[in-house]
């Protein structure tokens, strides 16, 4: 029972030590559309409206109102 829960455990450990990135791998990875903020500039102006009309914010660590007048 023991080697078999040494052997399970040896098995799981290992399961994911091939999941790295590859060399060739790495353009792709780095271009900035894979980046989860593509454009800082677009998505600062997505959340300044988004946060103006809906007349509320949070979240995102921005003060002020709903009237964009921050």
């Amino acid at each position: 029972m023991r080697v078999m829960f040494i052997m399970l455990m040896a098995v799981t450990i290992s399961a994911c030590s091939s999941m790295g990135i590859q060399p060739w791998e790495r353009d792709l990875l780095a271009k900035d559309s894979m980046q989860l903020v593509p454009d800082y500039l677009d998505n600062f102006i997505d959340e300044h409206i988004y946060f103006s009309k809906e007349a509320s914010s949070g979240g995102q660590g921005v003060g002020g109102g709903g009237c964009g007048c921050n």
